[in-house]
């Protein structure tokens, strides 16, 4: 059973949750998917027992043997490839490039196209392969490839745990495609209450079954609860605001270790979890 744990924006305690369910369920896997600035290793310490760089492949060309017929530059349709006949010269915009390998396939001149391998970020695995992470090189473009790779790495655990990127953006529905369930964590702010709702855009979009958590719950503050009753979407659990969690978690403590009792409650939402999928 493949959890998501999402959020509409930074900041608002996915990854408190998400460790929070690893740390409180027995059989369980992690792995963090928010390659750009992956945090879930602060708080779980894993033994990291293997690192591998990941690539993709990227067209290299042979202007000696390119006849410069510009096939590549208009079967591609991210506009990557530009050839230049009169100078006998091919530009390449590595930065567009999808390595989708369609230059290589329609190119006539064998040779002329060659791909290799550009690394574009880490990959770690620890905890005898429960805990994996990737994070993705400075200046890469686009995290969805290497979000797509780590999922060759999930375990088959009786519950994986994916923590996934913030926002609603590509990474986010690459994240969630593959899910069995997402939850969707909001802080009762109008600004929270703003991005959880372009998430649950996503999600409905996607036709996966979902829950509401509320992180920093204020009993004097009804915005979760009134747009959870407006979109006919269940709150699964509230986390009241509490100055001890902050302090602990700004430690890198995890909220179960902080405040134990929490761990049979996110023992509870796997098992509801369970049966609303079932």
């Amino acid at each position: 059973m493949k959890v998501a744990v999402a959020s509409g924006k930074g900041g608002t305690g996915k990854t408190i949750v998400s460790t929070s369910l690893f740390l409180s369920v027995n059989d369980a896997a992690y792995i963090d998917m928010d390659v750009e600035e992956p945090n879930g290793a602060i708080f779980i310490s894993p033994e990291i027992e293997r690192e591998e760089r990941f690539s993709l492949p990227v067209p290299s060309f042979n202007e000696n043997i390119c006849t410069f017929c510009n096939a590549c530059a208009e079967a591609c349709v991210y506009s990557a490839i530009s050839v230049i006949p009169q100078a006998k010269k091919v530009l390449f915009f590595e930065e567009l490039c999808h390595s989708c390998g369609v230059c290589k396939y329609v190119c006539p001149e064998p040779g002329a196209i060659v791909e290799v391998p550009k690394e574009i970020g880490t990959i770690r695995v620890g905890n005898n392969g429960n805990f994996v992470e990737g994070t993705l090189d400075i200046g890469i473009p686009s995290a969805v490839p290497l979000i797509s790779g780590i999922k060759r790495y999930i375990p088959d655990n009786d519950v994986v745990i994916l923590d996934s990127p913030p926002g609603t953006s590509c990474p986010v529905v690459e994240t969630l495609k593959d899910s069995d369930y997402v939850i969707l964590v909001t802080e009762p702010t109008p600004f929270g209450i703003n991005d959880l709702s372009l998430a649950l855009d996503i999600v409905r979009e996607l036709e996966k079954p979902h829950g509401i958590i509320v992180n920093k719950h204020n009993e004097k503050v009804s915005l979760a609860r009134e747009f959870a009753r407006s979109k006919d979407v269940e709150i699964l659990l509230e986390i009241p605001f509490s100055r001890k969690v902050a302090e602990g978690y700004s430690k890198g403590i995890p909220l179960v270790d902080i405040e134990p009792e929490y761990r049979s409650n996110f023992k509870d939402l796997i098992e509801r979890i369970r049966v609303t999928i079932s």
